[in-house]
């Protein structure tokens, strides 16, 4: 299988038939809307300028950088948490490091940008602290899907002579899907924007791995610091265990123990980074996994990966073993010293609903935690996406 094929992810499965056959979504910027979630109490001092900003067709480094520009400050001390769309309506903060609280003589409006970028400063507070990457909590999403065509209940049978469904019965079909997965949550994939155009970000983290790993530079004597060596090309890096975890969990939806779990499975506690092993499945387990309580997860694959026992533990080297590609990326990882980490395989849903604007035309609104990538719940419902 060629990269960009492996890379595709409308290729991978998912647990039942979407009952939308296709929709269109990011018609225009305000069809795809993330607010970033971040509660926080303000200080109210400090010399950290927090910005509130609303933006379209622009993305977060880029504007992170109009700001620094603006504020005359290093781009270094100019904060954000995560990165988001540029092909979107987004609210996020940033924070700047104002020293002495000398704000810039003018307000923040920048003239050199296109004609479908905006920024608005919505709010902005002072506090003592930078803003992290990884602080906000989680996203919520305002996303609309048009130009909806439904699945007919002939497609589960392979037939295609058959009437399609009613517009009204092929609406309520919808709605039951949203209800189950809104339930139950919905195969946590990694989205296509993790691996470029075609899957290039793979192709250059293969690149990457056929180079010899750069030497650790030596410490200077002078400094009693000890800092971990800054691992370059995150994006490589990232892309190549992004696609190992797809493959992983791909095979984990197929065999239907997604979302069950399987003997010697590390579990993740919902709702945070907490992680525990059981060699054995038990009752008391399986009600915590039908609660939602815990998830199963897979591995984010590096050194150290001797958690995981058993059954879940042959299913990841399975699935590694068969594949040249992600024997490639395995080595590579393990050869750059990626330590191993879980991630969860199941991806619950906060606060989902929806409204239809015409027959056609669907707007959902929910929550995801931050990591999580809002193509992953659209897959789960729809079967051709067309942006």
């Amino acid at each position: 299988m060629d990269i960009a094929t492996i890379t595709d992810t409308a290729n991978l499965p998912q647990p039942s038939l979407q009952p939308i056959q296709q929709a269109t979504y990011k018609a225009n910027a305000t069809d795809f809307i993330v607010n970033e979630l971040l509660p926080l109490d303000f200080t109210g001092e400090g010399e950290h300028l927090w910005l509130h900003i609303e933006k379209s067709g622009m993305n977060t480094a880029y504007l992170a950088k109009l700001l620094s520009e603006w504020a005359d400050i290093p781009l270094r001390d100019v904060g954000y948490s995560g990165l988001k769309d540029r092909h979107a309506l987004t609210t996020q903060w940033f924070s700047l490091r104002i020293p002495k609280k000398q704000l810039p003589p003018t307000e923040f409006a920048p003239v050199d940008i296109g004609e479908n970028e905006t920024v608005t400063i919505l709010a902005q507070h002072w506090h003592n602290k930078k803003l992290n990457r990884g602080t906000h909590r989680a996203n919520q999403f305002v996303i609309t899907l048009r130009d909806i065509q439904f699945a007919s209940a002939s497609d589960e049978n392979g037939e295609n002579d058959a009437l399609p469904e009613q517009p009204l019965s092929a609406k309520e079909a919808v709605e039951q899907h949203l209800t189950r997965i809104g339930k139950n949550g919905v195969p946590n994939y990694f989205g296509p924007q993790r691996f470029g155009r075609q899957g290039n970000n793979v192709r250059e983290a293969l690149s990457l791995f056929a180079r010899p790993p750069r030497e650790p530079r030596p410490q200077p004597k002078k400094s009693k610091r000890k800092r971990a060596p800054r691992e370059q090309n995150t994006m490589e890096l990232s892309a190549a265990r992004s696609l190992i975890f797809n493959e992983i969990l791909a095979a984990r939806v197929r065999n239907g123990s997604w979302n069950t779990g399987l003997a010697g499975e590390v579990f993740n506690l919902d709702g945070s980074g907490s992680i525990f092993t059981s060699e054995t499945l038990d009752d008391t387990l399986h009600a915590r996994i039908d609660s939602g309580d815990i998830h199963p997860t897979a591995v984010l694959w590096g050194t150290g990966n001797d958690k995981v026992t058993g059954s879940a533990a042959d299913s990841e080297s399975t699935v590694v073993q068969h594949s040249p590609l992600l024997m490639q990326l395995a080595t590579g990882l393990e050869q750059h010293d990626i330590k191993a980490q879980r991630r969860a395989l199941r991806l619950p849903i906060e606060a989902l609903s929806w409204e239809w604007s015409d027959d056609q035309t669907l707007v959902l609104n929910f929550t995801l935690t931050t990591g999580s990538f809002a193509t992953s719940v659209l897959a789960s419902l729809v079967q051709q996406l067309i942006s």
